[in-house]
């Protein structure tokens, strides 16, 4: 599946026009975090090390109006939140706001629960309102050993020269923070993935900022990554044809191969009438074995990075953020219930601490000391 066609890029003009709609949400009042954090599980089990080579992608575009002043994102699919919102899953923590601090914090902790050093957040230009939450993510990710990566999404009239200005602009604001990611594996260089980039053709002037960074193309076709650091592929729908020959191109050419996995996809009420396919948790069938091949000989060994499609895009069902256990009644709500083997509050947690499990096999793999 191309870059272009991929069920995340169809979903891209519903997202762009609820941005525009966030200010005209309904403010009516969300359920707050505080007032679920006591039926929110804990791992009886210690987290591992936190592994800088296994990255999320972490959205920090919600709003609620008891913070933003409005719903944002969460009434995509013309839902009406608290207790309907556009996602097939219902989060553990209620429709929350991505500036809560609360909420921030739990979600870099329970990041480290799953083992994961990074987060490679979504990023819509300079002074947006994903770029305003910065700051905040950056100190709630140092406070649990977390470190930041940034993930450039296609906003209006994006270029690869503004690219390039974004690339500084980021550096500039954001470097000297203790929790910016740095890749110590690749002479301690930053990391910018770069959603939907064979919309552009010519991504000749990277040149200018390639050597201090490594900036990652959306592609699974090697003849479009000759302008940049490395390769991803964002949606995975099981398909793993090609990727031995992408990882010993990658290899050979100094690029940095960063395959992408995911627990499920289904986008059924966030986008309603589209017709992607669902990919099934199976009770965590589907996420292992997406682990499993992604670190199999076959598809090229263990890679430079790992990134997970994601911690918490709830409007494509993609997410590893723990989902309530018990959602609101009459809106049809998935859960984790049944994966691996867990039921009830226990289940919410389960793709976080099964997540800890492949990070373990995974350093031990690369022989990479955590950290």
């Amino acid at each position: 599946m191309t870059p272009q066609s991929s069920p995340r890029h169809a979903a891209e003009i519903g997202r762009r026009r609820l941005l525009a709609l966030g200010a005209a949400a309904t403010a009516t009042a969300g359920i707050g975090w505080s007032a679920l954090q006591s039926a929110r599980p804990a791992s009886a089990a210690q987290p591992p090390p936190a592994s800088t080579d296994v990255h999320f992608f972490y959205y920090p575009w919600y709003g609620s109006p008891s913070v933003n002043g409005s719903w944002r994102h969460w009434q995509q699919g013309g839902f009406e939140p608290p207790l309907a919102v556009g996602a097939n899953f219902y989060p553990a923590l209620g429709p929350y706001d991505s500036g809560d601090s609360a909420v921030v914090d739990q979600h870099m902790a329970w990041v480290r629960q799953a083992g994961v050093g990074v987060v490679a957040t979504t990023w819509w230009g300079q002074g947006g309102y994903e770029d305003q939450r910065v700051p905040l993510l950056l100190d709630a990710a140092a406070d649990h050993g977390v470190r930041v990566a940034f993930h450039l999404e296609p906003y209006g009239g994006r270029t690869a020269a503004s690219t390039v200005a974004d690339i500084q602009y980021i550096n500039a604001a954001y470097g000297s923070h203790a929790a910016f990611y740095r890749d110590p594996h690749h002479g301690d260089r930053p990391a910018f993935y770069v959603f939907n980039s064979l919309a552009i053709t010519d991504w000749s002037p990277l040149a200018a900022v390639n050597t201090d960074n490594i900036v990652l193309t959306q592609t699974t076709d090697t003849s479009k990554a000759t302008y940049f650091g490395g390769m991803y592929n964002y949606t995975n729908f099981g398909d793993m044809t090609g990727w031995r020959g992408i990882a010993d191109w990658c290899r050979a050419n100094g690029r940095v191969w960063a395959p992408s996995i995911s627990p499920s996809y289904i986008d059924d009420r966030a986008v309603p009438g589209n017709t992607t396919p669902t990919l099934d948790h199976a009770d965590g069938a589907t996420y292992d074995a997406q682990w499993s091949g992604a670190l199999a000989p076959e598809n090229g060994g263990p890679p430079d990075w790992v990134s997970i499609t994601s911690f918490n895009e709830w409007h494509e069902g993609s997410t590893i953020e723990p989902a309530s256990s018990n959602p609101p009644e009459g809106h049809g709500y998935l859960t984790f219930e049944g994966a691996y083997g867990t039921t009830g509050a226990a289940s919410e947690t389960a793709y976080l601490d099964r997540t800890a499990h492949w990070v373990r096999q995974f350093t031990a793999a690369t022989g990479r000391a955590a950290g």
